[in-house]
């Protein structure tokens, strides 16, 4: 059984549909979950005639600010489970995986975008790359799909 879950959210609802699964499994488990957000490293915020408006380090701030607060949003939909936040930046898959090793996750949860070609569901390229890289267990839901 899973005992820490990592739950990797990109800020849009389809991401966050992986949600009612997580919690009947860390509830089944008495799992700990961490959501967590990655963004792109910030530049420095110019504005259109051309005048320094943040630093990237500014930037940072008010994005990682922002990134919890979208988290904590989402982890109010685990009530009674024992959630945890991280934000991240940088390159997502690069960033989900070393979350995982430094929380000691034993299985990530995620969603994937539907995709046809030629008439076919791939997988999105972040999850498709999880999935290969990751020594852990995977699970890739679909948005919208139902649990049983």
């Amino acid at each position: 059984m899973a005992k820490r879950i990592l739950v990797p959210l990109d800020q849009t609802v389809d991401s966050a549909s992986v949600l009612s699964f997580v919690g009947d499994v860390a509830r089944g488990a008495g799992a700990t979950v961490r959501l967590m957000h990655v963004a792109p490293v910030p530049g420095n915020v110019l504005s259109a005639d051309g005048r320094l408006v943040a630093y990237a380090d500014q930037e940072m701030a008010r994005l990682s600010a922002e990134g919890i607060d979208y988290l904590r949003a989402e982890g109010a939909r685990l009530e009674g489970l024992s959630v945890e936040h991280a934000m991240r930046f940088g390159e997502p898959v690069a960033e989900i995986l070393n979350e995982a090793h430094e929380f000691g996750a034993d299985l990530i949860a995620l969603t994937t975008r539907r995709r046809h070609q030629l008439s076919r569901l791939v997988m999105g390229s972040t999850a498709e790359e999880i999935c290969r890289r990751a020594d852990i267990p995977v699970v890739v839901c679909w948005p919208g799909a139902q649990m049983v």
